[in-house]
């Protein structure tokens, strides 16, 4: 066992990743991880820090490496991201982190999972790290972790060394859940192909009877949208799957908090009212959970797109006649009804549609409205009979 191993598919990484463990010419202050989603960008960059402060050099079974892998030891900070964004004041609380030895381990390191969300609305978050980036402190290291290269501005981008993971296949994600989890092989084949080897994805299809219920009604609103009525439902429903799944999540954890401060601010949690900084309080922690729950809200509406787009795909494979493998091959029924009435170019715009809305969605464009222009542009000409 070693912290490699929930690592599939990236032996290049792996590589490159041992090679700074072991020899610190090889090693430099800032990373840059970036790859598809679930291709394991965080895993990946929890394991190098793990393998940092492991005297072994990533043996896994230390104290260092489980505490790095989890996030509770003391010189790793992890920052994982619930918002819509990355503040100023979190970034600016990190670069004075990162200004302190080691308390403990050889390394501090600090890994930001989702870097692309230091520019979501304003670059200032981005900027307030470059002078850390710049004149970086002994025995620090940054770890930032996105989906692209893109994605993370220029000045970040060229202070960094960027490693790129790719998309696992999908037999070594099948073969993870068997031996991590515990799945069954027919089940763990099944998550990891409608996952399109998105690893934490498909872990929750297989053990998660309700997520693979969703996506299956998902998949089967691409062959109901016959007329704008139905384009407006469709709409409706992917917005109201995403709100009821958001909140379900999230009232439990929501409650659990609320009770957690009122105990902390030592208040009365069934009095009619409160002191004023309690109730200060209190609306900061409700602005917290409304904006976390926005965000879950929206993670909910792209995965059920990135679902509705494959069946389009996989229609484009069978009407190209191509030995590419389905994505779906338990719902051929829906993909050959598709590929029967759209044309290749069709299918390629219903494709773009879906990318369009989920662009406009990150763009914080108002998710139903992107959803309901997007279902417009997926009519079929007549019934299916699916």
């Amino acid at each position: 066992m070693t912290v490699w191993d929930d690592l599939v598919g990236q032996e290049p990484t792996i590589e490159t990743l041992s090679r700074a463990v072991s020899d610190e010419s090889a090693m430099t202050h800032a990373w840059l991880f970036t790859g598809p989603p679930g291709s394991g960008r965080s895993t990946a960059a929890r394991a190098f820090a793990a393998a940092l402060q492991c005297p072994q050099g990533g043996c896994g079974q230390c104290r260092e490496c489980r505490t790095a892998l989890d996030g509770s030891h003391a010189d790793v900070k992890v920052v994982a991201t619930e918002g819509l964004s990355i503040k100023v004041a979190e970034a600016r609380a990190l670069v004075q982190e990162a200004a302190l030895r080691p308390s403990v381990g050889r390394w501090r390191i600090i890994i930001i999972e989702d870097a692309d969300r230091l520019t979501a609305y304003t670059d200032a978050p981005a900027d307030a790290l470059l002078k850390a980036l710049e004149e970086p402190t002994p025995r620090t290291v940054w770890m930032l972790c996105a989906p692209s290269l893109e994605d993370v501005i220029v000045t970040i981008r060229s202070r960094s060394r960027h490693v790129r993971l790719r998309t696992p296949p999908v037999e070594a994600v099948a073969d993870l859940l068997q031996r991590r989890d515990g799945v069954d092989p027919a089940m763990a084949l099944y998550a990891a192909r409608a996952a399109q080897s998105h690893i934490g994805l498909a872990r929750r299809l297989a053990r998660d009877e309700q997520a693979r219920i969703r996506r299956r009604d998902v998949l089967a609103m691409a062959t109901k949208i016959l007329g704008v009525g139905d384009a407006i439902g469709a709409a409706a429903d992917l917005a109201q799957i995403a709100d009821e799944e958001s909140t379900a999540s999230s009232a439990e954890r929501d409650a659990a908090e609320r009770s957690r401060l009122m105990e902390t601010l030592g208040a009365d949690p069934t009095a009619r009212t409160q002191p004023p900084h309690i109730r200060s309080q209190v609306s900061a922690l409700e602005r917290e959970q409304k904006t976390r729950a926005t965000r879950a809200a929206r993670d909910v509406v792209d995965r059920a797109l990135v679902d509705l787009t494959s069946i389009y795909r996989d229609a484009l494979v069978l009407r190209l006649r191509s030995d590419v493998d389905l994505v779906n091959p338990d719902a051929v029924d829906k993909v050959r009804a598709l590929a029967g009435v759209f044309s290749p170019e069709q299918l390629l715009g219903a494709m773009d549609a879906i990318t369009e809305a989920r662009d406009r969605i990150n763009a914080n464009v108002q998710p139903l409205l992107a959803l309901e222009a997007m279902a417009l542009q997926l009519r079929v000409p007549r019934d299916l009979g699916v």
